[in-house]
């Protein structure tokens, strides 16, 4: 294939890089930034195909999950964030326990996946969440329960006054089986200060999942990139997350979420493009060389964009969602959830075979 070829790659200045990935060498700090300063990005995205076919061959993955945001209110005012609403502000809700098991019994499909997450509520208790996650074990044994950022779990602590540890294990008991990988933003401290001085430190979001995987719990990892962030600071991150992921081996899959502009506080000089996304996701199935899936979140990059990242090194589609406020409130314009025939289909038009996962990645 004329993409493959060195000389092709050596007019970039990406031969080493080129050689590298095909020999299933990793990368290094430098090879990254070479790769967001490649002025083409299929030429890229070739290289993030190639390795993801290497990993999945042309299997892409979905999961019937649901999706339940139990809370709004957030004390860590993020600059960001178009969801929080600060106690006793208009729009601010909370569910009950019973709440949250209407929310889910609406769905058409019983999910294999239950995502939960919801901003830092300043008095909700931990016995709140120890409550809801043993009813909604009761009602769908099988289901995986991913619920709670690290973020959240740094809070909760914080607000009990134990340790994050001791946090997780209860939770564990309760019935917790996953950590999503929100509220990881951008590592470096410089960005972090400016996009969200209140929320946990970086260190403190990678100390809680290290300890989530030496409990057995898995995790996922995120970067929501697209703000005030430079192409370093992104090889930063992923360097941080592939150095996290060789000490524990627990994260499952890294989404790339791209910044929504149209409802943040934050003034961005130059909105994403579309290549500058795929691009990213391409640099980021290259950089994690021990994270064995990328994600297509659709929530956020819409179904067409994240249709083509299948083509620029993720490999997973995400699933039925049902319903999502956390994006949609940023400004996403994509539905709030797709049915089986419809993600299938949506794959299917890729070249792709879809392939019916669980929360953990095994196929059903």
């Amino acid at each position: 294939m004329q993409l493959f070829k060195s000389d092709y790659y050596k007019t970039m200045g990406l031969a080493a890089v080129r050689d590298k990935v095909m020999d299933g060498e990793r990368l290094s700090f430098e090879d990254g930034e070479r790769l967001f300063d490649c002025p083409e990005p299929l030429a890229v995205g070739a290289l993030a195909h190639h390795a993801r076919t290497r990993l999945h061959g042309d299997k892409a993955f979905y999961v019937v999950n649901q999706h339940v945001n139990y809370t709004n209110v957030c004390v860590n005012g993020c600059v960001f964030c178009a969801y929080q609403r600060e106690e006793g502000q208009s729009g601010g809700f909370v569910l009950t326990r019973e709440d949250v098991l209407a929310q889910l019994a609406d769905a058409s499909l019983e999910p294999r996946e239950i995502h939960i997450v919801g901003g830092c509520h300043p008095r909700l208790p931990l016995a709140y969440f120890e409550e809801i996650l043993a009813a909604i074990r009761e009602r769908y044994p099988q289901a995986v329960l991913k619920c709670f950022t690290a973020v959240e779990i740094s809070h909760f602590a914080s607000l009990e006054g134990i340790t994050t540890g001791e946090v997780l294990t209860r939770l564990k008991v309760a019935g917790l089986d996953m950590l999503p990988g929100g509220g990881a933003e951008i590592f470096r401290p410089a960005i972090r200060e400016q996009l969200c001085p209140r929320k946990a430190t970086a260190d403190q979001w990678l100390a809680v999942h290290e300890e989530a995987h030496g409990l057995g719990l898995k995790t996922n990892c995120t970067m929501l990139f697209g703000h005030i962030e430079s192409h370093a600071d992104r090889v930063d991150h992923l360097i941080r997350l592939r150095e996290s992921q060789d000490r524990g081996r627990g994260y499952t899959c890294f989404i790339p979420l791209p910044f929504l502009t149209e409802n943040s506080k934050l003034s961005i000089d130059s909105p994403l493009t579309g290549l500058e996304e795929l691009k990213t996701i391409a640099v980021s199935r290259l950089m994690l060389d021990n994270i064995p899936h990328i994600k297509a979140y659709w929530v956020m990059l819409g179904v067409k964009q994240a249709q083509a990242a299948l083509k620029f090194g993720a490999d997973d589609f995400d699933g039925t969602v049902v319903e999502e406020k956390i994006g949609h409130e940023a400004g996403a314009t994509s539905r709030q959830g797709m049915t089986r025939i419809e993600l299938e289909e949506m794959i299917r038009g890729c070249r792709c075979t879809p392939i019916e996962r669980d929360g953990y990645f095994n196929e059903v």
